[in-house]
């Protein structure tokens, strides 16, 4: 059963800290948008409650500020994409190496995209990360 978009806003504006104005949330890029939709999703589809989610994102919030981020707002997205990949490895979706995988591969394909153009993600890009070839 899908979450309507309403309770959907409740719960996510529930979470201490989210960035909002008088519109609604505020997204700065569109991968904040997208996480916040992969958790969403992955929370409709019953991978974790609520309170494990708040839990996680606090818990990366703490480790961050710990570490000297300055909690102006501006990393905000960048602590709940930490959250959210820790959580999806901790409840066996996929393993941190995996997603150090991809996101080597990401920045691989970022490096090599002119500016201005779409990122594409290919099999070249795991090869240069993993250090082999394929030729492809």
């Amino acid at each position: 059963m899908a979450m309507d978009p309403r309770s959907a806003l409740r719960v996510a504006i529930s979470v201490p800290g989210v960035p909002r104005d008088a519109d609604g949330l505020v997204f700065r890029e569109p991968w904040e948008a997208q996480a916040f939709a992969m958790t969403l999703a992955l929370y409709e589809r019953g991978l974790f409650t609520w309170p494990e989610w708040a839990a996680a994102l606090s818990q990366e919030i703490k480790r961050a500020q710990g570490a000297g981020d300055p909690d102006t707002g501006e990393t905000y997205y960048s602590h709940w994409l930490a959250a959210l990949e820790k959580i999806v490895a901790e409840k066996g979706v996929t393993t941190h190496d995996a997603l150090h995988r991809y996101r080597d591969a990401w920045d691989h394909a970022c490096d090599c995209t002119p500016h201005g153009q779409p990122i594409v993600l290919q099999p070249s890009d795991f090869d240069a990360v993993d250090g082999s070839s394929t030729g492809t």
